[in-house]
């Protein structure tokens, strides 16, 4: 028995809407709390550290169990924020799935192990948290991670291509390139990245295209 606990905002059953796994379906599990702003923030509801309510280890684990998805996101809020993350990422690693964990990358990622497939969301200018991003996780991926860039403007555009260009020339994760919603059209940033040779991959909120861009719980 783990008695460890976590606040939790929401559990449930979902596609994945985002990663080079977008189209899976997956339950998704929202840890509670954020110590970051981000201007875009489309889940204001889970920011507070005291939101969601207190649920065991063993208790997500069941109902992560329940649902028998292939794929399991962990995100938030910050899941890094919390304590007994590793402790909830182990117990969910044993199960027949794979695990994402979707981090805004101001913590270190270096405790979080295989299996666990981490996406580390970069923080762009636009985001108004760009001074929060640990530079040395980019030093510290591996095959299976990805790296996520939310692009509100060409500004934004143009200082991800250069991070993608100066420090994950050689990386072993996907980079994936996001168009902010309701800000930046996907076909604008499809020219660009053709425009300049970038290699990365264009990622398009697929759950907001299916439900709605005001949807939740889905």
């Amino acid at each position: 028995m783990n008695p460890a606990q976590l606040r939790i905002l929401e559990i449930y059953d979902s596609i994945q809407g985002e990663s080079s796994l977008a189209g899976t379906p997956c339950t998704l599990v929202r840890l509670a709390g954020c110590p970051l702003r981000c201007d875009y923030c489309d889940t204001p509801q889970g920011l507070a550290k005291d939101s969601g309510a207190p649920m065991s280890v063993d208790a997500i684990v069941e109902r992560v169990r329940a649902s028998m998805r292939p794929l399991v996101l962990v995100t938030g809020g910050e899941p890094m924020a919390q304590r007994a993350l590793p402790e909830l990422l182990k117990a969910l690693s044993a199960l027949p799935a794979i695990v994402q964990l979707e981090t805004s990358g101001a913590y270190d990622i270096c405790s979080i192990e295989p299996p666990v497939r981490r996406i580390l969301d970069v923080k762009t200018p636009a985001s108004g948290e760009s001074a929060r991003n640990k530079w040395s996780n980019l030093e510290n991926l591996r095959s299976g991670d990805e790296v996520k860039f939310v692009l509100c403007d060409e500004r934004d555009y143009a200082w991800s291509r250069d991070i993608v260009r100066q420090r994950l020339r050689a990386s072993p994760a996907t980079i994936l390139f996001s168009p902010c919603w309701g800000r930046l059209e996907p076909h604008q940033l499809a020219e660009w990245i053709l425009r300049d040779h970038l290699e990365v991959r264009l990622q398009l909120q697929l759950h907001k295209y299916i439900w709605g861009s005001e949807a939740t719980g889905v």
